[in-house]
């Protein structure tokens, strides 16, 4: 029963965060429910034995950690990273497009989108808005449409009989969504405008600045096959490791200085200063050990999972995979290891992790990518080669990963959590 309710809140957690700030907020909200303390990174901050607080960058980004103890140079961190972004398309600034007797939009492409799958889908529209106010004020605002209000159509195959033998889609000219004939009048700012009105009754605005808006896909998250074995879902990866490492983070009171880290940028390298590839993480520890030894000292002492999914054997493509290293869906997840340092697992860590999932008894697969195949990567390697932290890259077995949807088991996410709260007790890593 408790992996049902579990799996209920990451749907929700899903439908409720189309963007990286939607992401960002939802988190906000279920850390202020358990607690937790907002830091600014503008302010002095008064750090508590047994405090419990979090800070975000950009709105996109956050980082969330407990303090049981403040002796963190002895104790060091037990850290989870995921990231928030996932492969999406997004409006450019001059977005507006009226072609052939529509209304679309122009759309550049974020990450490594799965392009084909975001044809004949029903999008919605969702992001941040900065704005004017009529006092003179320069403000943000997060928006989301939520309804269906526009499409990609696709060709039909009279006119592209290669369609079935295997076709590319050209990101400037074929991707561009309709959102309604040219007979209806239609102004993007017009329609941003009314939208923030909509959402922020009490909002004065007096001009919509800038946007970072992007499209998703409206249907929602859902348990399918025939006993519900699987979540399918838009942006799996890397929600569903955000959820899960928020869920570790929140279990029970740490005893040990704990720290949750989501950033953005991760699908585009991560190079930014609210990503993996940025100050974020190192400028936040330290400001908790500002004292140079201690905090590399404390470094040492610490342990940083990198979450991020993984993937399964498909069996329509069993020969993408080496036959040795071939995950399975809602067999547990899986540990993530690349000679060319594109993961950030070594022996060590690797030990650690599967001795903890051997006392919840939760089974541990391995990853290796075919040796005539190129490897991704993920924000562990980053990370660890950023602050030097000992790191462990893991991720949760997936089909279809940048798809619009992904699919991964229904076990899986549960099982993790449990083994991630426990990584958050761990008070010895490694005898030396």
């Amino acid at each position: 029963m408790e992996h049902l309710i579990f799996n209920d809140e990451l749907l929700t957690f899903l439908q409720s965060s189309p963007t990286p700030f939607h992401a960002t907020s939802s988190m906000r909200r279920s850390l202020e429910a358990e607690g937790f303390t907002e830091l600014s990174e503008e302010d002095d901050w008064v750090i508590e034995e047994g405090g419990k607080y979090f800070v975000t960058r950009n709105e996109s980004s956050l980082i969330a950690f407990t303090t049981p103890q403040l002796n963190f140079s002895q104790t060091g961190w037990r850290m989870i990273g995921a990231h928030t972004d996932s492969p999406c398309l997004k409006l450019k600034p001059n977005a507006q497009v009226d072609r052939f007797g529509y209304h679309q939009l122009g759309v550049q492409v974020y990450g490594g989108v799965l392009l084909h799958t975001w044809l004949d889908r029903d999008l919605s529209i969702a992001g941040r808005i900065t704005l004017k106010t009529k006092a003179g004020d320069i403000v943000s605002r997060l928006i989301d449409f939520k309804d269906p209000i526009a499409v990609v159509p696709n060709l039909a195959i009279h006119l592209n009989r290669q369609a079935n033998e295997g076709f590319s889609v050209n990101p400037q000219e074929e991707m561009l969504p309709i959102l309604c004939g040219a007979d209806n009048e239609f102004d993007l700012h017009k329609l941003l405008t009314m939208q923030l009105q909509k959402q922020y009754p009490d909002l004065s605005v007096e001009s919509v600045l800038d946007f970072e808006l992007s499209l998703y896909d409206t249907q929602p998250p859902a348990l399918v096959g025939l006993h519900k074995e699987y979540i399918c879902s838009a942006r799996l990866d890397n929600l569903l490791s955000c959820f899960v490492g928020l869920q570790a983070l929140l279990s029970d009171p740490s005893a040990q200085p704990s720290l949750l880290i989501c950033t953005d940028h991760e699908e585009i390298g991560s190079l930014s200063a609210c990503g993996a590839n940025g100050p974020f993480l190192d400028d936040v520890l330290r400001r908790l050990t500002p004292n140079p030894e201690q905090y590399v000292q404390g470094i040492q002492r610490s342990m940083m999972v990198s979450a991020d999914n993984a993937h399964a054997l498909h069996p329509n493509y069993a020969s993408k995979h080496d036959a040795n290293h071939a995950p399975a869906i809602n067999k547990g997840a899986v540990i993530k290891v690349n000679a060319n340092q594109r993961y950030a697992t070594n022996s060590e860590t690797a030990s650690v992790y599967r001795d903890i999932a051997a006392q919840e008894n939760y089974e541990v697969q391995c990853f290796v990518v075919r040796s005539d195949m190129g490897c991704g990567s993920t924000i562990g390697p980053i990370t660890s080669g950023e602050i030097g932290v000992p790191t462990i890259d893991i991720g949760l077995p997936t089909f279809g990963m940048h798809s619009i949807r992904e699919l991964a088991g229904s076990e899986d996410a549960y099982g993790l959590y449990k083994v991630l709260a426990r990584f958050t007790q761990r008070e010895k890593l490694m005898t030396r």
